[in-house]
């Protein structure tokens, strides 16, 4: 029998057709390694220059996020999958390394494009910032 090196996997989640695929890869090894699932949301706290009413958005990002992780949360109970569920706030990349040491994962999902496709072209992609510097391994699902 194979050692289980994939304890406790990370999948962040952005509402995209990528992230649902990277869900989608991290049941394939939740079943097979029977290890334990984090999925995590991240509200990035950078808010448009034009945009007037700050906490507002900012609501409305936690509001989108809650709302991204329970319909996650409610297919994996489908499936019998049981998920320790995550919201932050801050930069995305920063926040998923603190939950990647806080929660001892050994390895990070993550589909390779999100939602913010003119962000990603100005800062560069997170699957690709979580390649370069993170902690523990990243599978980055297409």
């Amino acid at each position: 029998m194979n050692e289980n090196n994939f304890k406790k996997v990370l999948v962040p989640l952005d509402g995209s057709k990528y992230s649902e695929k990277a869900l989608g890869r991290a049941c394939e090894l939740v079943n097979m390694f029977d290890s334990k699932l984090v999925l995590i949301y991240v509200v990035e706290k950078s808010v448009p220059l034009n945009f007037l009413d700050r906490k507002a958005y900012l609501k409305m990002l936690q509001k989108f996020g809650n709302k991204i992780l329970d319909k996650a949360n409610s297919s994996l109970s489908k499936k019998g999958i049981h998920a320790k569920i995550i919201l932050k706030e801050g930069n995305i990349v920063n926040e998923i390394e603190k939950v990647v040491k806080k929660e001892k994962c050994d390895l990070i999902i993550v589909g390779n494009k999100g939602l913010g496709s003119v962000t990603r072209f100005l800062l560069g992609s997170v699957s690709n910032k979580l390649a370069q510097s993170s902690s523990c391994s990243v599978l980055i699902v297409k």
